[in-house]
């Protein structure tokens, strides 16, 4: 990342838009966003200058790959005078903040109906299509940051009123800057829109910090310091705020009714869940489904009653309740809907004759409950015993969610950072492991099974398992991390070695093969000095001794050839001694034979005597013609060059995920014979281009080049596992199901 990321800018930004005095708190959130933004436009801008390379590397024409190079170099030349202009336009929404539009998706829809669409270009289309895709996204990602942001900025700003609020960190306006910006780039749509997603990827996707900071500020400066949020635009309360308007009306308020259950953290910080809500209500409303306590023929079951009712449901099936290994068989799957339903049926036959139902917060969470593990028994980054373990606890999570429903709006709920933690912990399982012998399953499979038995509706239960468990795992860690720690550095060394060997026998045969060298001088080069040079490329780094080791094999064949001329000979006299005593000197630091080295000494300073007094030339080797079956070798290694070349094109881009790993990151190995193994990546060493990875022990399992990595992948062997926090991956992906349905 750029260290200046536009902090040089801060003095334009302040000159901007000094025609109207900004409050302190503001002029610090405005300093700390444009360099933040500063940063992350870095970050896009680097992205899409590998991506047009990759293109260009991968172009089927010419012309195709001359219009990549060209929008590259127009970009590079650019691309200050871009973030400029960006980071200029944001300082001064601050001095001058835009109306924001509301938080909803209508807004923007109503922006691109297909009356003003069909007066717009196609390439315009295109471009507006990608920023509308890229602030609905946001805005839906950030709603409750930036809902708050936005009615803090309504109480900085005097002009800002309840029907036009100001927010200049709203994404439309960001983006707005952006597209303003890069208006001076002269590059086609396809190059555009790939900025666009570089754009939404670096910078509109990591605007939750910068969001939150400028929250952070506000909240110190003692605007509106306490925050309600219940899901609706434009409706927020602080600590002692009254009842919204659709509660003084007697209308049932949901939000309301889980702040009375004793879920105000519900309430105030449940972003994702309120999300995900409104987009079921959708669905409801799409469907017809009337609000439940508008129906007088139905009894809504509160909270404390569902519960109740949950209570006498078995945690465990009888089919593996007494089983002693509860991870053999396929996951299970419970139709928890189902379940709910008969358990509302039979409570309608002791009844007042209305129909029992949940209502829609209960109905939501069971739903989400139920996509939430349907996203968990489809996950392949889990490994399959903990998969199957962890489908287990479908009914016990359920009833937490029920009695306790901060489990989807806060991230350290006791029994979602279990479910966390066994999923991480489990993600190096292998289907052929010993599970028998191994404590991380028997401590994982104990949680299971102390939970099917022992909870009884107590959450505190998932704490106390979770702090065992992340004790035990500090413990098995660090011995793993021990042994990790001894392979890295075995690996590194061994693989420096063959490299130093590697380096000694192609500058010694690329040296000696050139003359007809003397026997003796031949020997103490091959099978003395080899040695001298492996341990001074071994140790270069520290001592330095590389070249001048190099210099003592170019010295001693300089002094075999004639020397005619009487400053060459008066050079030969001054190096001569100076190259025996080095030669000795090295010889010895190696343990060579001493009795062996005396008489090869002697051998060579004979040889060197008898060619200076001789001036003999040093007969060259002859280049040899190649014999037929050398023509066909030579054939054979074109072809095999030509193939490779071909093989490295189509790898190219899974070289660029595999420059993506990281150390730590884990992987899935797929063998010819259908088996598998799950490994994590250990070191990276440069010298080799060398990827070493090691099992959940630390021990080596495997060691590849990028390229054969990359051969890996194309084929389908190699898998990239994601190791984000299981809940929030199932979360976002149970979004996207629903933004797919209501689209």
């Amino acid at each position: 990342m750029n260290k200046q990321s536009g902090i040089h800018y801060l003095r334009e930004h302040r000159e901007a838009g000094s025609n109207r005095p900004v409050p302190a708190e503001v002029t610090r959130i405005r300093d700390t966003v444009v360099a933040g933004l500063g940063d992350l436009l870095q970050g896009a801008f680097d992205a899409v200058d590998d991506s047009l390379f990759e293109l260009a590397n991968n172009a089927r024409s010419n012309n195709e790959q001359n219009r990549y190079f060209e929008a590259m170099r127009e970009i590079r030349i650019k691309r200050k005078g871009v973030e400029r202009h960006f980071q200029n336009t944001v300082a001064q929404y601050f001095a001058n903040p835009p109306h924001t539009g509301p938080l909803q998706e209508e807004n923007l829809s109503k922006q691109a109906n297909a009356d003003t669409l069909s007066l717009v270009g196609n390439d315009d289309l295109e471009e507006q299509v990608a920023l509308n895709a890229m602030i609905t996204k946001a805005k839906a990602h950030f709603q409750g940051p930036l809902l708050q942001l936005q009615t803090r900025f309504s109480q900085v700003y005097p002009e800002a009123t309840e029907e036009s609020p100001v927010n200049p960190m709203a994404p439309e306006h960001l983006c707005s800057a952006f597209t303003e910006a890069i208006q001076a780039l002269e590059i086609q749509i396809r190059e555009r829109l790939i900025l666009l997603k570089q754009f939404d990827r670096y910078v509109v996707s990591n605007l939750g910090m910068l969001l939150d900071e400028a929250n952070r500020i506000l909240i110190q400066a003692g605007i509106i310091p306490n925050f309600r949020y219940h899901g609706k635009a434009g409706k927020q309360h602080e600590a002692s705020g009254a009842k919204t308007a659709s509660s003084a009306k007697g209308e049932p308020d949901t939000a309301d009714t889980s702040t009375r259950d004793g879920s105000q953290e519900y309430a105030g910080s449940s972003a994702v869940f309120e999300q995900i809500r409104q987009m079921l209500a959708l669905q409801r409303a799409n469907a017809g489904i009337p609000p439940r306590a508008s129906d007088p023929a139905v009894r809504v079951i509160g909270d404390s009653e569902l519960a109740s009712l949950l209570n006498a449901l078995p945690i465990a099936n009888a089919s593996w309740q007494n089983q002693s290994n509860l991870s053999d068989g396929e996951p299970v799957s419970v139709d928890l809907r189902q379940l709910v339903h008969q358990l509302l049926q039979e409570e309608a036959d002791h009844g007042d004759g209305r129909k029992p139902a949940l209502n829609e917060v209960d109905e939501d969470l069971i739903n989400l409950v139920s996509m939430l593990f349907e996203f968990i028994l489809d996950d392949y980054n889990l490994s399959a015993p903990v998969q199957v373990l962890i489908s287990r606890l479908q009914i016990p999570i359920l009833k937490v969610v029920i009695r306790d429903k901060s489990f989807f709006s806060r991230s350290t709920h006791p029994a979602r950072r279990l479910l966390n933690s066994l999923a991480r912990a489990g993600i190096g399982w292998s289907n052929s492991d010993e599970k028998s012998k191994d404590k991380l399953y028997d401590q994982i499979h104990n949680i299971v099974q102390r939970i099917l038995n022992e909870f009884d509706g107590d959450v505190s239960l998932f704490e106390k398992l979770n702090q065992e468990f992340e004790e035990f795992l500090e413990r098995e860690n660090r011995k793993a991390s021990l042994v990790e720690q001894r392979t890295r550095e075995s690996e590194r060394g061994r693989i420096k070695s063959q490299a130093a060997q590697q380096t000694v026998d192609n500058l010694l045969k690329e040296k000696v093969s050139r003359y007809r060298l003397p026997q003796p001088v031949h020997d103490i080069l091959m099978n003395g000095w080899s040695r001298v040079l492996f341990l001074a490329y071994l140790r270069d780094d520290v001592e330095h001794r590389w070249n001048s080791t190099v210099k003592v094999v170019d010295d001693l064949i300089w002094c075999l050839h004639p020397h005619q001329e009487d400053d060459e000979r008066d050079q030969w006299v001054r190096v001569v001694p100076s190259l025996l005593k080095s030669l000795r000197s090295g010889l010895e630091e190696v343990s060579y034979n001493s009795s062996k080295l005396d008489e090869m000494m002697g051998q060579l300073k004979h040889e060197l005597a008898e060619a200076f007094r001789t001036n003999a030339v040093i007969e060259p080797r002859p280049n040899a013609t190649p014999s037929p079956d050398e023509d066909e070798e030579n054939l054979s290694q074109k072809q095999t060059n030509k193939r490779q070349e071909l093989d490295d094109a189509a790898v190219s881009e899974y070289v660029v995920q595999i420059d993506g790993l990281q150390i730590g990151n884990w992987v899935e190995f797929r063998l010819v014979n259908g088996a598998n193994f799950r490994c994590k990546l250990s070191a990276i060493i440069d010298e080799a281009d060398c990827f070493v990875f090691v099992n959940r022990m630390g021990l080596k399992v495997i060691e590849k080049t990028r390229i054969e990595l990359a051969h890996e992948m194309r084929r389908g062997r190699l898998t990239l596992l994601e190791q984000g926090a299981l809940i929030d991956r199932a979360l976002d992906a149970v979004v996207g199901t629903l933004r797919s349905k209501t689209a």
